[in-house]
């Protein structure tokens, strides 16, 4: 309805032109929203504002001059004008009957749009480091990128997935280092296991592996190991000195080619486990990128190189910094450490040089709320290598907080004590985590409720729009089982006998999921098609509860199914869009 009455505004514009009332170069951008109070219509635009000035006519006159240019349209019944310049639009209640044909026409592609057509986008999201299995407070930021990516795609855009493997530096190495300890503790050796290194469960099965497979290859005399080792911190020292003095000793104990291994199996079997765990919950990759290929082929060279060129690097202290305070981040950013090793600042650097020159029209970063301090130096770096920073657009996740009834449960890798999103799949299912992670904006706080998650009540969000489904899928069923058959024609024909307010409220939530379906791709917020589903869940509900679908009269009955039936199309292509199943009982 929204693109018919654009094309009503452009044609009266067209009309306003070719009679010199406004310029050939005034350029509209058409806005045209839902009326809140129905007495004021059904929609509203406030063109005449924003063209009164290039147009250089009082607002409300123009408002006028617009509404008399206005084509005659049987969709338009009454145009007003309001306030200071405002027009609103009632529109025929018979017309809004129309968009049920549309919803049978369009089936599953109902509600698509090509707005994005011809622009490239690349959603990086998750990137956790492969360090530890992925937790309840991932699963947020893989349910958010998961459905923003795919409401990309549904409004047009050619969209790109991408995990960013950060599969070097020190947290890589201390997770190698805590393998290849547990391993000597499956030899039998007695290790004093550092208090900063992965304690978690995941961590024995691998060194466990190793020790399977491998015997005693790897082994080395825990006394030579820890020959000369700094103290640990319970033993008064310095945890990240020890930790430090470990990696360098057991990359010098196992030469080059075995400490590889040990990190290499680590890293894989790491790795595996997160693309297991995120394809199970719906969330699948164009690409895993990663971090070392940027070291290996050159690409964090080339892009310190081409900073340098243009003067944003300087030497201070021994090491090599990023001017990024010149591009206002708060200082600068040291990019290789005194010790000749490049910083992660400096593998972002080139990783998002990489997406630049693929040619991306719009990159999306999805990181933790955690990281809204790293965003600065960031957009400095894409100033730096010559970039528009609109191309890049990063939205923050906060993680979400998982209690077991008052108590709350802690998720920390290093230790081990966390709940994995595989732990929390199984409890709740896949549906209802995913609902639940994307039932609210991003970057609000939210408390994941486990009873609510797996309850069997209209209390449960997802239960209450899954049920809506399976409701119309179970009228179906007794239509067969009364020997009636449903007459689409005939029905198609009889929609104007659908004048109860409950038909007539539902038919006008119908007409709202394609702008809906548009708002929440654009601006990257899937609550929105959340809260819509629960309203059309809502009217489907209170219409089942007050009439008879099934009625002897033919015409009321075939209407009516056609109408629950594009209720069941709408909901099917929204939770699909959510990678949510849609029973048809429960």
């Amino acid at each position: 309805m929204k693109q018919k009455i654009q094309e009503l505004i452009l044609q009266a514009l067209e009309t306003l032109k070719a009679d010199g009332v406004i310029g050939p170069e005034v350029s509209p951008n058409i806005t045209i929203e839902r009326t809140r109070d129905p007495q004021h219509g059904d929609f509203a635009s406030n063109l005449a504002l924003t063209l009164a000035k290039p147009a250089g006519l009082n607002p409300r006159l123009l408002a006028e001059k617009i509404m008399a240019a206005l084509p005659q349209d049987k969709v338009v019944i009454k145009v007003e004008l309001a306030g200071p310049g405002f027009i609103n639009f009632f529109i025929d209640s018979t017309a809004q009957y129309q968009i049920i044909k549309q919803i049978h026409i369009d089936g599953p592609g109902f509600g698509l749009s090509q707005v994005g057509a011809g622009k490239k986008v690349q959603v990086e999201f998750v990137s956790a480091n492969p360090t530890g299995p992925l937790h309840v407070g991932h699963g947020r930021g893989a349910a958010y990128g998961s459905v923003v990516a795919d409401l990309l795609e549904a409004v047009g855009f050619e969209v790109h997935r991408e995990y960013y493997v950060n599969d070097a530096g020190r947290q890589m190495d201390i997770l190698a280092t805590s393998i290849w300890l547990r391993y000597l503790e499956e030899c039998g050796e007695a290790v004093h296991f550092p208090s900063n290194a992965y304690r978690g469960e995941y961590v024995r099965e691998i060194a466990w592996n190793i020790h399977k497979s491998a015997g005693n290859e790897y082994r080395r005399p825990i006394e030579l190991v820890m020959e000369d080792i700094p103290d640990d911190e319970p033993q008064g020292g310095d945890k990240e000195v020890h930790i430090d003095a470990l990696i360098a000793r057991a990359k010098t104990l196992l030469g080059k080619s075995q400490y590889q291994d040990v990190f290499q199996i680590g890293l894989d079997t790491i790795l595996e486990d997160i693309k297991d765990d995120l394809q199970e919950f719906g969330v699948d990759y164009q690409q895993w990128f990663s971090e070392r290929q940027l070291m290996t082929d050159g690409s964090v060279d080339k892009a310190l190189a081409r900073l340098r060129a243009d003067g944003y690097l300087y030497e201070q202290d021994g090491a090599t910094w990023f001017a990024s305070s010149k591009l206002g981040d708060e200082k600068d950013r040291v990019v290789i450490r005194d010790n000749g090793q490049a910083t992660y600042f400096a593998s972002d650097i080139a990783y998002h040089m990489n997406k630049l020159d693929r040619g991306f029209d719009q990159v999306i970063n999805i990181w933790g709320a955690d990281h809204h301090g790293y965003i600065p130096r960031v957009r400095a770096a894409m100033q730096a290598l010559g970039a528009d920073e609109s191309r890049l657009k990063v939205l923050l996740v906060q993680f979400a907080v998982l209690y077991r009834g008052e108590e709350r449960v802690q998720m920390s890798t290093r230790s081990g004590e966390f709940v994995t999103l595989r732990q929390l799949r199984n409890e709740v299912g896949k549906d209802a985590a995913r609902f639940f992670y994307v039932m609210r904006r991003s970057e609000q706080h939210m408390d994941f409720d486990l009873k609510l998650a797996t309850s069997r009540t209209n209390e449960n969000p997802v239960f209450y729009v899954q049920y809506a489904y399976a409701r119309i899928c179970s009228v179906l069923r007794q239509l067969d089982e009364k020997g009636w058959e449903r007459h689409l024609l005939l029905g198609m024909e009889s929609l104007d006998q659908l004048t109860e307010e409950h038909e007539i409220n539902l038919v006008s939530t119908l007409t709202r999921y394609p702008e809906v379906l548009e708002r929440a791709a654009l601006q990257h917020e899937p609550h929105l098609l959340i809260h819509y589903l629960r309203d059309l869940a809502q009217e489907l509900h209170t219409y089942y509860n007050a009439h008879q679908f099934l009625v002897d009269n033919a015409e009321i009955r075939d209407a009516r199914l056609n109408l629950i039936c594009a209720v069941k199309q709408v909901l099917a292509n929204g939770l699909g869009l959510l990678k949510i199943n849609t029973p048809e009982a429960m």
